[in-house]
């Protein structure tokens, strides 16, 4: 998978320490900042997402790197028993805490700090699994998904949200140029941690995608691995089951 990409490039801590502290930094901004991106599409795929989580009526539902609780708050609409918002960042939950309290959906929604690699929950106890944007921050992407299938339940559904590279003309090359000079550059015009949109942006080019994430989740047990790119290819969901 080659080298790792870590925020904070002269930092000794392990890449998730740094993605922990790199998100509590940004926690503030992050939900503003994250809309303009991507210029609000980001609701709608989260969407999609949901749609495809709500096909069984899953009545656990784990959200990992749930950030600010963005998904979490959506997928609440589906009326599960439970969805529990997993992320190793104590600033990102805070504010997400906030957000679900303001809704009267703390009962629904509970967050939890804890690390994807090491889920502290019993195996078969989540009837689904999404995570959104968090794939690319695992430290080690074969543990991560090691983890999910161990807590997911039998048929259960995995859902990943991520970014990729789009590989059609002209998308291809719009993308690129985006990532690399823009959103660098609206990274430090919002938010106090200056290195944080260049890695967010330097990960999600070099991170496995397409086939090639297929390929990863089989080869860790999932099966039914499906992968539908959404908006010319600058994201992709990808379905699983266990």
């Amino acid at each position: 998978m080659g080298k790792q990409i870590k925020p904070y490039k002269d930092s000794e801590l392990g890449k998730k320490e740094q993605v922990a502290q790199m998100f509590d930094n940004i926690s503030g901004s992050y939900d503003g900042l994250n809309r303009v991106i991507s210029l609000g599409i980001d609701v709608s795929w989260r969407k999609k997402v949901v749609k495809l989580i709500g096909e069984k009526k899953p009545q656990h539902i784990l959200d990992i790197a749930t950030g600010t609780g963005d998904l979490a708050l959506m997928m609440a609409k589906l009326k599960p028993t439970k969805i529990i918002g997993l992320d190793i960042s104590k600033g990102m939950l805070e504010v997400g805490k906030q957000k679900i309290a303001k809704v009267n959906l703390s009962d629904t929604i509970e967050m939890v700090v804890g690390d994807s690699e090491n889920i502290p929950y019993e195996d078969n106890t989540f009837d689904a699994i999404t995570v959104s944007f968090g794939v690319r921050n695992f430290e080690n992407l074969d543990k991560g998904l090691t983890e999910i299938l161990r807590v997911l339940k039998p048929n259960g559904k995995f859902v990943i949200l991520e970014t990729s590279n789009p590989t059609k003309f002209p998308f291809k090359q719009g993308y690129k140029f985006y990532t690399n000079y823009i959103l660098p550059i609206i990274g430090k015009l919002f938010s106090k941690d200056k290195v944080a949109y260049s890695y967010l942006s330097e990960s999600a080019n070099s991170f496995p995608f397409g086939v090639e994430l297929n390929n990863i989740l089989i080869k860790n047990g999932f099966k039914n691995v499906e992968c539908s790119p959404v908006t010319f290819g600058v994201a992709s969901i990808y379905t699983s089951t266990k």
